[in-house]
């Protein structure tokens, strides 16, 4: 295939998915999600769209005046906020985190009773989600 012909290919892909190099509206936003969706099924040979379509995404996600509430609430997030949220997320009760210590002491945590998450603490929630450690700090 020649350069020029490539070309052509690629300005005819742009036409068809514009959403590939910024999404403009919510309608590409949605169809940039479900495309994500289907080529989620094979990574291993979608990677570079995949990057491609979650950086459009993200950037919508942080722009777009749809998303301004939700961005804000998170912003306002700390590092209890982030441990409830995942707990709430994986029906995890006190008794349930061996990374932080004792039921007590995640009582004492989540309830704000003088006990703070450590470095130790996110370090290792950080390991058990799959997420990065940034989550439990706001700002």
């Amino acid at each position: 295939m020649t350069a020029r012909a490539c070309l052509e290919d690629v300005k005819a892909v742009f036409r068809a998915a514009p959403f590939l190099s910024r999404i403009h509206s919510e309608e590409e936003y949605q169809e940039a999600l479900a495309v994500v969706d289907e080529l989620i099924d094979d990574v291993d040979n979608n990677i570079a769209l995949i990057e491609r379509l979650t950086d459009a995404i993200e950037e919508w996600e942080n722009a777009s005046e749809s998303f301004t509430e939700f961005n804000a609430g998170i912003q306002s997030q700390d590092a209890v906020d982030m441990l409830r949220f995942l707990m709430d997320q994986h029906g995890l009760g006190v008794a349930d985190l061996p990374e932080i210590g004792s039921k007590s002491l995640v009582s004492r945590i989540l309830n704000r009773k003088g006990r703070d998450l450590t470095r130790r603490h996110i370090e290792a929630l950080s390991r058990r989600f799959g997420v990065n450690p940034a989550l439990f700090f706001n700002g």
